[in-house]
């Protein structure tokens, strides 16, 4: 069944000039591209992604890399996307991640680890209306 699922290329990626790369594992994978923007998110916009985390002890680190510099959003279509692209980005902890993903094959850290990739259907419905809400 089609799904939909969000995709940040995090600034990590971005500064590092591998948005093409990451893009094209997923459209090789036969997912479809049906919304991207690349911006720059201020500390507001990072809490309402990671609202689930905002008390966390360790989410003030993260919400300074996430708005550190320019990130990619977009929304992927295809079969199963959502455990699709989570299998396709391996490990969030980019030391664990196994090679062939994409984290195990391009990150070596924990926070700066590339991609984020809706895990639920509700949460991509919830990520999906807050980056675009117009889908």
């Amino acid at each position: 069944m089609a799904q939909r699922t969000l995709v940040l290329i995090k600034p990590d990626a971005v500064r590092r000039g591998l948005v093409g790369q990451i893009l094209s594992r997923y459209e090789e994978k036969g997912l479809t591209l049906v919304a991207m923007e690349q911006r720059t998110i201020d500390a507001a916009m990072a809490d309402a992604h990671y609202a689930e985390h905002v008390e966390k002890p360790w989410y003030p680190p993260l919400r300074e890399f996430a708005t550190s510099g320019p990130l990619v959003a977009l929304v992927l279509e295809g079969d199963e996307a959502i455990s699709v692209v989570r299998r396709l980005n391996g490990a969030t902890d980019g030391r664990q991640a196994e090679p062939g993903t994409i984290r195990g094959d391009m990150s070596l850290s924990n926070r700066e680890n590339m991609v984020h990739a809706s895990d639920s259907e509700e949460s991509s419905a919830r990520e999906t209306a807050l980056w675009f809400p117009d889908l």
